[in-house]
């Protein structure tokens, strides 16, 4: 029987609390996998968050902290299909969204005549039997022409599996923010303040009328490729819009004094897992989330067509 979360929105829709599950320790010895795809980030202190009037307070994004992080390395783009089968293909894997049978689609990808459930409070989602990472919309969908995409319909375990294979970490929220700000501070955008300077898309994001009509201003309606769009100050990709992105932080409203300000990772337990970046469905008139300082959660072992992942990793 399909469950979901009872508060949930085009930015996150998770499962209840049935299912596989506990989450999967981050911490690996072996080598680096596709190291050559990782850019060096050199560490230093930034503002966090926002104190911004289009923040949303429930959300957590501020207030503005200063916080120090230490050198990592980080994917220059999202872990792909490609990537992911390779990773599958090695282990025998099994996602969650496999062995709970279904996942989450937008109900536009929706293909006719699949049983599905419909979420009451987001009618645009849809739990979609047999949806999975191979078959994003569904049994008879497939990643064939999708290769250089980011893998979709991974729950935080399936991504926390995938960075023990590859020798890697999930990226704390502090080193994503730091990360996604590109050396610059306090700015909307990875790239500035304005979302299309001189009338030139910098992300994967909707435009129209959510969730009714998508005009693909951007030149998508779906995911892109892992690596459009111009990269920002460190020279990475799609660090908004496009795929939600997993973050190895237990999701918190509170930042006074959680986990320090040097390196903080979080708090040490929690319900939900932090997500940063924003997707293909944000949009001004309902989820301003593709801001840089933008967050959300869902649970570890939920999954759902705009939500994937990039890797991090310590330098030694």
């Amino acid at each position: 029987m399909m469950k979901e979360n009872s508060s949930c929105s085009c930015c996150s829709v998770g499962r209840g609390t049935e299912g596989p599950a506990e989450t999967i320790a981050l911490e690996t010895k072996q080598t680096i996998k596709e190291i050559d795809k990782m850019v060096r980030i050199e560490g230093g202190s930034f503002m966090m968050g926002t104190n911004a009037k289009e923040a949303f307070p429930a959300d957590g994004e501020g207030p503005v902290r200063k916080i120090e992080v230490k050198s990592f390395l980080l994917d220059q783009y999202a872990v792909t299909n490609t990537e992911f089968r390779r990773f599958v293909e090695d282990t025998g894997y099994v996602t969650e969204a496999e062995i709970f049978g279904w996942s989450f689609v937008f109900h536009d990808f929706v293909m006719k005549g699949l049983p599905s459930k419909r979420v009451p409070q987001t009618p645009w989602w849809h739990g979609v039997h047999g949806a999975d990472w191979k078959h994003p919309e569904g049994p008879g969908s497939s990643i064939d022409t999708r290769g250089n995409h980011p893998v979709v319909h991974v729950s935080w375990n399936d991504a926390a599996a995938y960075c023990n294979w590859a020798g890697k970490r999930l990226p704390t929220e502090a080193e994503w923010e730091y990360a996604a700000r590109g050396g610059m501070e306090q700015k909307v955008y990875p790239w500035g303040d304005e979302l299309t300077p001189d009338g030139v898309h910098y992300c994967n994001i909707w435009q129209g009328d959510f969730p009714n009509q998508n005009t693909m201003e951007d030149g998508y309606a779906g995911t892109a490729p892992a690596e459009s769009f111009p990269p920002n100050g460190y020279g990475l990709y799609n660090m908004s819009g496009n795929a939600w992105e997993w973050c190895a932080d237990w999701f918190t409203r509170s930042h006074h004094n959680k986990g320090g300000r040097v390196n903080p990772a979080g708090p040490g337990n929690g319900d939900a897992k932090v997500l940063r970046g924003g997707s293909y469905l944000c949009h001004v008139s309902y989820c301003n989330r593709y801001r840089v300082a933008a967050r959300t959660s869902n649970t570890p072992d939920s999954s759902t067509g705009h939500m994937g992942f990039r890797c991090a990793a310590d330098i030694t």
